[in-house]
């Protein structure tokens, strides 16, 4: 007895994107197809979405200082309180980096870099 051997071939378009120390593999958007993937960039929402914890914590009372929160929470003070700088981003510039929408160029240490309180300084932007 012969085996008829098969194959199929699948060809699915996309592109690959470099993010620092990471590759991301974007998927064209098709009409037809509910858009669910995010372009986002999973060190950006990491960082965002630990800020947000953080400020959390110490707005509930858990913890009583940053000192503190840094002790239980084992990183470093400094790291903590750059962090927490995040919350002060202006909601538009939040909102770019939860949908993805942000400068490509912009990277996580560009984004803890110091920056103003204003909001509509904020919309200047360095590489937002």
């Amino acid at each position: 007895m012969t085996a008829t051997v098969t194959h199929v071939t699948v060809r699915v378009p996309l592109s690959i994107r470099r993010r620092p120390g990471r590759k991301t593999v974007v998927t064209p958007v098709q009409e037809d197809l509910p858009d669910v993937a995010t372009r986002a960039d999973p060190a950006l929402l990491k960082a965002l979405a630990r800020a947000f914890r953080y400020q959390r914590l110490l707005d509930e009372g858990r913890y009583a200082s940053i000192s503190e929160m840094a002790a239980a929470e084992r990183i470093e003070r400094g790291y903590l309180g750059t962090l927490l700088r995040l919350t002060l981003l202006a909601p538009n510039f939040v909102e770019a980096i939860l949908d993805g929408r942000q400068s490509e160029k912009l990277t996580l240490p560009q984004l803890l870099e110091p920056l103003t309180l204003a909001w509509t300084e904020q919309v200047r932007p360095r590489s937002f």
